[in-house]
């Protein structure tokens, strides 16, 4: 199978495992980079010293954000005819990864489903694709995502797989031994006073660079970089970027977060565009001690503002986070 021009819905199988895209370095110049999009406030990502002091190894780890962002665009060999990305779930963090690794990353079909749009009736498809990544050649990442992805001919396949459901939130499944002797309590002079409910982040945000961050983690998707590709009049913007947004919004809120240990589910739920502006909502649903710390489980809704319309949610993500 050419992925040069594809690949379609109809080309994939259960069990397909694709090329694997190049490995990447992580190194300062790429977390700065992706730094500069974002403006996320991790100080395990952005200061070497405490990262020593809470870690044991002297060298800032790279944003759980950027980390899933390089992986994703690994995984989009397999989604370069992509309508939309529906969902992820299970996405685990394995380990801390730290500048100066290397990242590669496998992406396998699992599941298949037959599409039709509700309105037009268009013929397209689900994929439930399983992608792991690995940190000099240790896994470090795992998780499921659902594309929908573009027809090339005009009859489905005929496939109508079980895609799964939203799993039961468990915060036990986070616990990661590798994190368990991080010495958190130097986190404590960035705590703040968290306020029960929902918390509103008085800081909104603007997405731009939207084409600088796919191309920074190599995401081939044409829907994301060619507005004729797109299903819409302008050109989507990579759902991930909308999660990066609502990743600092989260740093800002939790400044003790020491990172982020996976995402229960993540699911995207309107399209973002260039230069839309983004409001940011956490509301902490579960929590349980660990290690030093404490593990925290966040619903994060973020909202689309655009003239003469109501505030529209574009995205529910309930990301796993480990505070002091």
């Amino acid at each position: 199978m050419s992925t040069s021009d594809g690949p379609y819905y109809e080309d994939m199988e259960k069990g397909l495992i694709f090329p694997a895209a190049p490995a990447v370095v992580l190194d300062s110049g790429l977390a700065s980079v992706y730094q500069s999009i974002v403006g996320e406030a991790l100080p395990l990502v952005l200061d070497p010293k405490l990262c020593g002091e809470i870690t044991g190894i002297e060298q800032r780890i790279v944003s759980p954000g950027l980390l899933l962002h390089l992986s994703i665009g690994a995984s989009t060999v397999a989604t370069k005819k992509v309508i939309a990305n529906l969902f992820y779930r299970n996405v685990r963090i394995l380990r801390p990864v730290f500048l100066g690794e290397v990242l590669h990353t496998t992406t396998e079909v699992v599941a298949l489903q037959d599409s039709r749009s509700k309105n037009k009736g268009t013929l397209r498809g689900k994929v439930l694709l399983k992608i792991t990544t690995f940190a000099n050649d240790e896994k470090v990442l795992e998780y499921y995502r659902a594309p929908l992805l573009r027809l090339k001919g005009k009859e489905l396949p005929g496939h109508n797989d079980d895609l799964g459901s939203d799993p039961e939130l468990n915060l036990n499944e986070y616990q990661q031994s590798r994190y368990e002797d991080w010495k958190l309590s130097s986190l404590q002079k960035y705590e703040q006073d968290i306020p029960s409910g929902v918390i509103d982040d008085p800081l909104k945000d603007v997405v731009d660079q939207a084409l600088a961050l796919v191309r920074l983690t190599q995401n081939v998707a044409s829907v994301h970089r060619d507005v004729n590709a797109s299903p819409y009049p302008n050109r989507l913007v990579y759902g991930g970027h909308t999660v990066a947004l609502a990743q600092a919004s989260l740093s800002r809120i939790f400044t003790n977060t020491a990172t982020i240990l996976g995402w229960h589910l993540c699911n995207h739920t309107g399209p973002v565009f260039e230069e839309d502006l983004l409001s940011f909502q956490h509301k902490v649903i579960d929590t349980q001690s660990y290690g030093s710390g404490n593990i925290l489980a966040v619903r994060s809704r973020v909202f689309v503002h655009r003239d003469n319309e109501e505030p529209q949610e574009v995205l529910e993500w309930i990301p796993i986070i480990l505070t002091s």
